[in-house]
């Protein structure tokens, strides 16, 4: 038998020492996420409530079916235009007349295909319009933080008295409180008061437009996403920093004196240099941009009209506001497992570019 003295796996360290200063961290992640994660895995196949009393019983894949179950009704023919632009009531009148083929599910768009007009109906539809709102935004912020986090890099690497104030500034936004940033932006888009509107007023006179940036189902995301880009940005600056000052000097020295512009340098040195760190910020920030949250809970709570709700949020609001913890559960083991797919995707890239 070996004793307390021998060398363990971890060099000269001792078992006694590697437990004594890893258990407590060791501890800490057990209690705090591998249990937590363990009993959303379980709850997920319940019915458990928040504050349930009654029996818990096992359902299955119940919760997995009903975010994806759908329901396709052909739609009779309109009998005027009116009807026909409100698919809803249609939906209505349907269900009133047939309840038992309709039971659970509630309208959630309508198509038109080969000439004849249908409903959609989903047991929750807020679940797939909070996919589709979290993939707009991922869309909409990736390559908008991306490409200011680049030009924001590129700025600060050039030789100038004040660029590591320059860095500290773009930097700021990245250590300060998203709850506190969202207020601060909340209060920025303020359609009567705010500085966005107050701003148009000041440049194109009284009767400049003045949008519901927050209150618009049309703006409202795209509002979320330009404040989300602002306050990430300076953290993916860093790493197109870090990546910038890895190409070689030699390489802009022999273009400036073959007569290259700045925009040849960007285009054949600059880009081809940042390939596998352009490949890393665009999946990082994708993986959190899914993640959105805390700009939707202050800024808007998902609305108007669901537009900004998404998957992080939907869950939250079912798992703690609706008290249906299996079902939260559920939908945050999906998304586990999505950006688990993409992380490894991201691997197998960053692999295929490296050899």
């Amino acid at each position: 038998m070996a004793s307390d003295n021998a060398p363990s796996r971890f060099g000269h360290a001792r078992w006694s020492e590697v437990a004594v200063l890893a258990g407590p961290a060791l501890l800490l992640f057990a209690a705090f996420v591998l249990l937590p994660f363990v009993l959303a895995v379980g709850f997920s196949f319940t019915n458990v409530k928040l504050l349930q009393t009654e029996r818990i019983e096992w359902t299955g894949l119940d919760n997995y079916t009903r975010m994806f179950a759908l329901k396709l009704v052909d739609a009779p023919p309109a009998a005027n235009e009116t009807e026909r632009a409100m698919p809803q009531r249609q939906w209505r009148q349907m269900k009133r007349a047939e309840p038992a083929g309709f039971d659970g599910y509630q309208y959630l768009t309508d198509i038109s295909l080969g000439g004849r007009h249908y409903l959609i109906g989903a047991r929750d539809p807020q679940f797939l319009r909070s996919i589709v709102n979290t993939f707009l935004f991922a869309l909409m912020v990736v390559p908008l933080q991306t490409v200011l986090a680049l030009a924001m890099a590129l700025w600060v690497n050039q030789s100038f008295r004040g660029r590591v104030v320059l860095r500290t500034v773009f930097f700021s936004p990245v250590v300060t409180s998203m709850v506190v940033v969202a207020a601060i932006w909340g209060l920025i888009l303020h359609t009567e008061a705010g500085l966005a509107n107050q701003m148009l007023r000041a440049i194109l006179g009284p009767d400049a437009p003045q949008p519901d940036w927050l209150g618009d189902p049309h703006l409202a995301m795209l509002s979320i996403a330009i404040m989300s880009a602002w306050q990430g940005a300076g953290f993916q600056m860093l790493i197109f920093l870090s990546g910038l000052q890895g190409i070689s000097i030699d390489q802009y020295e022999a273009a400036d004196v073959m007569g290259a512009s700045l925009w040849q340098k960007f285009i054949y040195i600059t880009l081809p240099g940042l390939k596998r760190t352009l490949v890393f910020v665009g999946l990082s920030t994708t993986i959190m941009a899914f993640g959105l949250f805390t700009q939707v809970d202050v800024l808007t709570g998902g609305g108007p009209m669901d537009s900004t709700s998404t998957l992080i949020f939907h869950s939250m609001r079912v798992g703690f506001r609706e008290q249906d913890i299996a079902y939260g559960s559920a939908m945050t083991l999906f998304f586990f497992l999505f950006v688990l797919l993409l992380s490894l995707g991201q691997k197998k890239l960053m692999e295929r570019l490296g050899r």
